[in-house]
């Protein structure tokens, strides 16, 4: 059996035409083309108006999607603009056109006698020839001087930043503080006291007329020449006498510091051996000191001396007794 055919297929093919395809299967010129061809209905077949004809722009819009369009014109404004931003960055800025205006001399007289306001922040002041200001000149923001400041009377400054070279002839400054390096190329004479919180190098020599520290280390090959006298103070240190060896009525005495210095010896009745004096120094040392012992006169070339030594002290001894009723000495230097 044939299977069911739809009413319209056979009517076509019992005359002859072929059967009309569905709108679904039809393309978007098919529509238009079927349209356009179908014969117009007459108003009396139907009892109505004739049809209207598809506007062009919708048959337009019909063809593509609303939104593609759209997303499309996006696109195409956001091109745009970012084009013009590139051209425009390109382009140099303009130079600001700065109005001048010339003073005459009637004006510049209208100005000595009176308190008057000339131009604006957009205008330029020029003066071609010298100008004298017999009053006080304020100036509100920044002084441009493209020659050289002449003064005949002190500046004051608040504060003076100089960012190129600046040489000045004579200058007095309170308090003056050089964050990097300085060069002084002449002769620095400080009148007051010099505080130096870091190190000091000289590679020259250095004249002091006096000189006071607290520790003095000499490196490498130093040499330390002294033309004069060579002086050693301080404090002078304690003694105490044993009179048993020194003989009645016997005493000693000490003058010096715990560097240098001379004791004094006086002998008595009957002197006998053993230490007879020990000085005490008025700053211990760190570790045991070197003792030299020089004897002045013949009597103390006698008593056979020797000393014995601590970090605190140091004392005097004989091991022959000293000729009685004597005076004599004994120079003593000490290191560390």
């Amino acid at each position: 059996m044939e299977p069911d055919k739809n009413p319209e297929q056979t009517a076509a093919q019992d005359t002859g035409q072929s059967a009309p395809q569905d709108a679904l299967e039809r393309t978007s010129e098919e529509l238009d083309s079927s349209a356009t061809n179908q014969p117009v209905p007459s108003s009396t077949a139907g009892g109505g108006q004739p049809p209207k004809k598809l506007n062009p722009f919708k048959r337009f819009f019909r063809r593509f999607n609303v939104y593609l369009l759209l997303f499309v014109l996006i696109v195409v404004i956001a091109a745009v603009l970012s084009v013009v931003s590139f051209l425009n960055s390109k382009k140099a800025p303009k130079a600001p056109n700065i109005a001048t205006q010339t003073l005459t001399s009637d004006a510049l007289k209208q100005l000595a006698n009176s308190d008057a306001t000339v131009g604006d922040s957009g205008q330029t002041l020029t003066v071609q020839g010298n100008a004298v200001f017999s009053g006080q000149v304020l100036v509100q923001k920044d002084l441009n001087v493209a020659g050289t400041i002449k003064t005949s009377n002190p500046v004051t400054f608040t504060s003076l930043t100089a960012s190129g070279q600046a040489n000045l002839a004579n200058t007095q400054i309170n308090a003056l503080q050089v964050a990097n390096g300085s060069t002084f190329q002449g002769t620095v004479t400080v009148q007051h006291d010099l505080n130096v919180a870091g190190a000091a190098s000289f590679s020259g020599p250095l004249t002091a007329g006096q000189i006071t520290v607290t520790k003095l280390i000499m490196s490498g090959n130093a040499q330390l020449q002294v033309p004069n006298h060579l002086a050693f103070t301080g404090p002078s240190p304690s003694r105490s006498l044993n009179g048993s060896v020194l003989g009645g009525g016997g005493s000693a005495s000490v003058n010096g510091s715990d560097t240098a210095g001379t004791v004094n010896v006086n002998s008595g009745n009957n002197p006998s051996t053993g230490c007879f004096v020990s000085i005490s120094f008025a700053k211990p040392f760190a570790s045991t000191p070197h003792v030299v012992i020089t004897p002045v006169g013949a009597a103390a070339g006698q008593g056979a001396w020797y000393v014995t030594r601590t970090t605190s002290s140091f004392s005097i001894c004989v091991n022959s007794p000293y000729p009685a009723n004597q005076n004599f000495a004994y120079d003593y230097f000490i290191t560390d």
